[in-house]
């Protein structure tokens, strides 16, 4: 079954000057306030396109890879993972580093490095981002 999931943003003013909030509507988890410094400059509070696509790297991500594991015969006792998106204003986001750090008993390093990339390139958040450098560190904690 196909699930689809909202957000929206209230956007007052210009780029440089006006600010934004950004609703997370099927969760209801809240608000967050975007602006165009709090992206391109300094966040000070304020959350940006890239940090709420980070968010969803990481998460799908690491779904995936403890999918991947799991059916291995290994499921992860823990993963922490990272996503870096980097945005360079003028030309967009140039590109997404993932880290992951995991616990996974009777795996060695070289497996799960192999189904961490499997992870990289298959998670529906990858899928999505295909046209963005996506590149990935992983490591057995």
């Amino acid at each position: 079954m196909a699930t689809t999931r909202s957000a929206h943003t209230v956007w007052e003013g210009n780029l440089l000057q006006g600010t934004g909030t950004v609703t997370f509507d099927s969760s209801g988890i809240g608000e967050q306030a975007v602006s165009w410094p709090s992206r391109a400059e300094q966040a000070n509070g304020k959350t940006s396109p890239e940090e709420l696509i980070a968010a969803a790297h990481s998460s799908c991500f690491s779904m995936a890879f403890s999918n991947i594991l799991d059916k291995a015969g290994n499921p992860p006792a823990r993963l922490v993972t990272s996503a870096d998106v980097t945005f360079q204003p003028g030309t967009g986001i140039t590109g997404i580093h993932l880290t992951v750090e995991g616990t996974v008993p009777g795996m060695d390093e070289a497996d799960f490095i192999a189904a961490a990339e499997d992870a990289k390139v298959n998670c529906p958040v990858s899928q999505a981002l295909k046209a963005t450098p996506i590149t990935l560190t992983a490591k057995l904690a």
